[in-house]
């Protein structure tokens, strides 16, 4: 269902001040290497809900990112609440997702490629087939004159 102007306010309000506590806290929470950024928010009819969709990188656990935000839920709402309690009327409990688009993205990046590099090694055998077929007959037109 389409979100409302209000409901997109709203998250993007919630996908930019997120975004900062992360930079600023993450490395508190899951460590250095993960380089996670919040992809997109999606708000709940009533506001009350903010579904959040990050991508994690640098990392092969991606999942366990996740479930580190999950276990510092209450921190990490109190933290949002401090940057928008002006700007909102309640803070909306928050539901972690992890956005895998981009490596989706990667997948089929890499799907084409080695479909475009058969393509060419296909194209290659057929021309040297040709060229073959060329010279042999070039050869039979030598022997018959």
């Amino acid at each position: 269902m389409e979100q409302t102007k209000k409901q997109r306010q709203v998250g993007t309000l919630i996908q930019h001040e997120f975004s900062t506590i992360l930079q600023s806290e993450g490395a508190f929470l899951y460590g250095v290497d993960p380089l996670v950024t919040v992809t997109n928010v999606k708000m709940s009819s009533d506001l009350g809900i903010a579904y959040i969709y990050v991508s994690v990188y640098n990392v092969p656990y991606k999942q366990e990112v996740v479930k580190e935000l999950w276990e510092n839920l209450s921190y990490l709402r109190g933290q949002l609440g401090k940057r928008i309690r002006k700007q909102v009327r309640r803070i909306p409990m928050l539901k972690f997702f992890i956005d895998d688009t981009l490596d989706e993205v990667e997948h089929i990046d890499n799907l084409f490629s080695k479909i475009h590099s058969e393509k060419n090694t296909q194209n290659r055998s057929m021309k040297e087939a040709m060229e073959a077929r060329k010279k042999l007959e070039e050869l039979n037109n030598d022997e018959e004159e």
